[in-house]
């Protein structure tokens, strides 16, 4: 099966560009630098050039795979307004490339927002963001909409950490503003919980996902349901050595930057669902346990 694969070079795509490879899939990568052409060149990876701007070259590839995953995101926080509507025009030039295939499409999403109140939020729970201005521009519920219409959408959402040797994501972001102030640091009283799962969960999930989910699926990428952002906080301070402490709500983006906008508020879900569907078992190391790890934050 050959897979086209957005966000191939990425973190998460390069944790499942190997998953693919290792299952004996064959895998085109969409690039769209030199570095990330070379880096998928070195794995044998069928490179494509471009980005998710170029929709002919999104067409082009869907349409000459067998299944997709799109993994990448644009993250322009200047711009979020651009960021989504790139976003949501990309998911619909690849679902309408399938349209009447019954091909996977595999969409990374998030499930942030999803949850009420203080519960877990779970597979059956709907993404509330619907339409262009919403984050990622609705892309989730755009893309299921495809289901009725001949293509296999699986959402993966994945927890807000997913974490290993060389994260450069929301931990490497905590570590840097806790570098930069000699203070590792959570908001409030350090109460709220973030869910965690480690990369190579995270890469297996996505190819059980492609492999064994119906159409519709919604998937959690979830090994640890809640963590205490205040431990994360004490575990970041013994790996760097430096004091642990808190920073008031209305402080946490001046201290931070941008992962101080969620950093105080719930992340978490449950993934009993997705394990029971695809007999996915997460078996990585815990945040915790991966935040000790030597070199966690120096690779």
């Amino acid at each position: 099966m050959r897979v086209f694969m957005t966000g191939a070079s990425g973190w998460i795509g390069s944790a499942a560009v190997d998953e693919l490879l290792g299952a004996g899939y064959k895998v085109d990568g969409l690039a769209r630098s030199d570095a990330a052409a070379a880096s998928l060149e070195a794995k044998n990876v069928t490179v494509i050039r471009g980005d998710l701007g170029d929709l002919d070259v999104l067409r082009r590839g869907a349409r000459e795979a067998d299944a997709v995953v799109h993994l990448a995101n644009s993250h322009d926080r200047e711009n979020p307004a651009a960021a989504n509507a790139m976003e949501r025009t990309a998911t619909e030039t690849l679902a309408e490339a399938l349209v009447g295939t019954d091909r996977p499409f595999v969409l990374a999403s998030v499930f942030g927002g999803v949850a009420q109140g203080g519960s877990p939020s779970t597979e059956s729970d709907p993404s509330p963001f619907v339409g262009l201005d919403s984050p990622r521009g609705g892309s989730e519920n755009l893309a299921l909409e495809y289901a009725q219409r001949g293509v296999r959408t699986i959402v993966a959402r994945f927890a807000p950490t997913v974490h290993g040797v060389g994260d450069h994501m929301f931990m490497a972001l905590i570590a840097a503003a806790a570098r930069r102030h000699g203070l590792s640091a959570y908001v409030g009283d350090g109460s709220t919980a973030w869910s965690a799962v480690h990369i190579s969960d995270a890469a297996r999930l996505v190819r059980l996902g492609l492999e064994r989910a119906p159409a519709g699926s919604r998937l959690h990428a979830v090994a640890e349901e809640a963590i205490p952002t205040r431990a994360i906080a004490e575990a970041v301070g013994r790996a760097l050595g430096v004091p642990v402490g808190s920073v008031a709500p209305e402080n946490a983006i001046e201290h931070f930057g941008f992962v101080g906008s969620i950093l105080g508020r719930n992340q978490i879900a449950s993934s009993t669902v997705t394990r029971e569907l695809l007999g996915w078992t997460p078996s990585g190391p815990g945040l915790l346990e991966d935040l000790a790890s030597p070199g966690y934050f120096t690779v």
